[in-house]
């Protein structure tokens, strides 16, 4: 089955403490349902200090589920639905269904 959200895509959240935020996918866990966007659902992390990093209180994105963002339309940067459809040239493609756009990524 083809993803209709994919590393790389501008999201934006639908429900949650962040909701109506918009950020870049960063990395998606299709198994678990989840995916990390950037600047969304921030946690503080307090972490030892190791040679490569410095310890302290850290902030970082923690994972959001899947059902709770869609997809930002190109043209608007509203939330829309995802489609597929095969060009002519036999490529499979991800449109946003209200305003027919296809989504680059």
């Amino acid at each position: 089955m083809a993803a209709k959200i994919k590393k790389g895509d501008k999201v934006v959240v639908l429900a949650g403490r962040d909701k109506g935020k918009t950020g870049e996918v960063l990395q998606v866990l299709p198994k678990d349902a989840r995916a990390v966007v950037r600047g969304v659902n921030l946690v503080k992390r307090h972490t030892k200090q190791s040679p490569q990093s410095e310890g302290g209180i850290i902030s970082k994105e923690a994972t959001i589920d899947l059902s709770n963002i869609a997809v930002a339309d190109p043209k608007d940067g509203k939330a829309t639905r995802v489609g597929f459809k095969v060009l002519d040239d036999g490529r499979k493609v991800r449109f946003a269904k209200p305003s027919g756009d296809l989504i680059e990524c």
